[in-house]
């Protein structure tokens, strides 16, 4: 292969080996290389990911704008399309998943991740030129098909290029340095706010989408330099022989450990997808709304401070007394929407912290799954994340309110719920043959989607059901409600193998 000697590629590895010393020190370049294509794979599908929940209030707001004039009447909207929106991304997350999943073991890993960046980055792009809620809806859809497709693909090749020694902490890794591509897309929120404030650029959703795009690039590497792993190619090889099938469905099910490992690994991930979509992404949310009201005051404040003449300071002081529905004059009119556009920079900037802050625990959160995993095993570590899940989320949807809680509160709650993505990238590659891996592993993560896309739905529905006026108060029920999903993951746990220490099933 072209960029590498023979002695770079990998050699064959024994699933029970034994060796002393850091993982990394056992792998080649070829095992670099295949861990970094992987890695950013995954990184740059959670930065589309996470440009979605960032962007989804802003896109929502300015596509419904113009069918909304009564301020309350746009903001249950926006929260109900952004919502259906959220929905729709994640059906086509959990479709695509099943697809290419089944796909990656019957035509390759290396060429199913080409195909999946291709069509989450394109349609990522074509996302930036909604013009309607129902198109924007349906670019995510088809986006959701490539993002869903390249997480099994992506560990089952990780887990089968690396040494038995190296294989857990390599794919914790892997799933840790999706947060990089979370945090990359909050500075690029954050910066793009803080334009939109200074009235250096319009629709900044748009440009966010557009940055999106770019990872195509990836797939261009993946094409020309990524092999297959020897396991898949002996597998595929043995296949025309025998009577067992690559990325079969009905093979998944014939078997009855297969089967099992599959259902009862769907309901683990369902407490993790589920929480996360539908209560930890909305963190942002709820701290945007939380800080509405002071930070209005503060930019009025600092405007009317500021301002060079006492006909402008008395129209400020008349925009910051005026109720939301007020009728403006075209002075007011054209003041008030200098002094919003510094009020969604500010708004922007403090969601973008918030997203920031929860990433950054949830790196470090990943990380630890892998060393307790080795340690203590699986399942053990999959019961103490879970409950750490279920409270972190709702001390932080029942506490959050002031800005310095975002620094502390924040990465808890990202450091509990994401620990759970570093498992699923461990366990549930360990629990399929070569032949079912990515089938299986993509079955586990993605068919919980199915249910998770009804998170938000149900969130919507609580909702409804809550008659506290104030949205604050009915995110902070809503979310705190939610939470006890997180704890169905613990029912599942005595039925399924502890892995640590064994070999992949082939």
């Amino acid at each position: 292969m072209h960029g590498f000697h023979d002695s770079d590629t990998p050699a064959p590895t024994s699933n029970d080996a034994i060796e002393s010393g850091p993982w990394y020190k056992s792998l080649t370049r070829y095992h670099w290389f295949v861990f970094i294509v992987s890695a950013l794979g995954w990184l740059f599908d959670c930065l589309d990911q996470q440009l979605f929940i960032l962007a989804r209030p802003s896109a929502m707001e300015d596509l419904l704008k113009s069918n909304y004039s009564d301020p309350k009447a746009l903001f249950e909207a926006t929260n109900f399309y952004g919502d259906i929106a959220t929905s729709v991304f994640i059906a086509g997350w959990a479709t695509g998943g099943l697809i290419f999943g089944m796909l990656g073991d019957r035509i390759g890993r290396a060429k199913t991740m080409m195909l999946t960046i291709l069509i989450y980055s394109a349609c990522t792009g074509l996302s930036a030129l909604s013009q309607t809620v129902y198109d924007f809806a349906f670019f995510r859809f088809l986006t959701g098909l490539g993002v869903g497709g390249e997480f099994a693909v992506g560990v089952a090749l990780v887990a089968e290029v690396m040494p038995a020694v190296a294989r857990p902490q390599a794919l914790a890794s892997l799933q840790a340095l999706s947060a990089v591509g979370n945090v990359t897309a909050a500075l690029i929120n954050m910066g793009l706010g803080l334009a939109e404030g200074e009235g250096l650029v319009s629709s900044p959703w748009r440009i966010m989408f557009c940055i999106g795009a770019l990872p195509a690039v990836l797939s261009l590497v993946i094409r020309s330099k990524l092999k297959e792993p020897e396991s898949w190619v002996q597998a595929q090889a043995s296949n025309a022989t025998s009577e067992k099938k690559l990325g079969s469905y009905t093979e998944l099910f014939a078997d009855p450990t297969w089967r099992k490992h599959a259902l009862l690994g769907l309901v683990l991930a369902c407490s993790g997808v589920i929480g996360l979509w539908a209560i930890g992404f909305y963190a942002p949310d709820l701290i945007r709304k939380v800080q509405e009201k002071p930070i209005t005051a503060a930019i009025y404040a600092e405007e009317i401070a500021a301002s060079k003449s006492p006909e402008d300071t008395v129209l400020l002081t008349t925009l910051r007394d005026a109720p939301a529905d007020a009728q403006l004059t075209e002075s007011q009119a054209a003041m008030k929407k200098t002094v919003s556009a510094k009020i969604k920079g500010r708004t922007k900037l403090y969601t973008g912290l918030t997203s920031i802050a929860q990433n950054v625990g949830a790196f470090f959160g990943m990380f630890g799954f892998g060393l307790l995993a080795q340690r203590i095993g699986r399942k053990p570590s999959f019961a103490i994340a879970l409950i750490a899940a279920f409270l972190s989320t709702a001390a932080v949807f029942w506490f959050m309110q002031d800005l310095w809680q975002i620094f502390i509160l924040a990465p808890i709650m990202g450091f509990c719920q994401l620990s759970l993505f570093a498992g699923y990238a461990m366990y549930f590659p360990e629990l399929f043959p070569t032949r079912l891996r990515s089938t299986g592993t993509s079955f586990c993560y993605n068919v919980g989607r199915f249910v998770a896309a009804a998170g938000p739905l149900v969130k919507i529905w609580i909702n409804s059901m809550i008659t506290e006026p104030d949205p604050v108060l009915k995110i902070r029920y809503g979310g705190v409600a939610m939470c006890g999903v997180f704890l169905v993951g613990l029912l599942v746990l005595p039925f399924l193998p502890e892995t640590k220490g064994k070999p992949l099933p082939e």
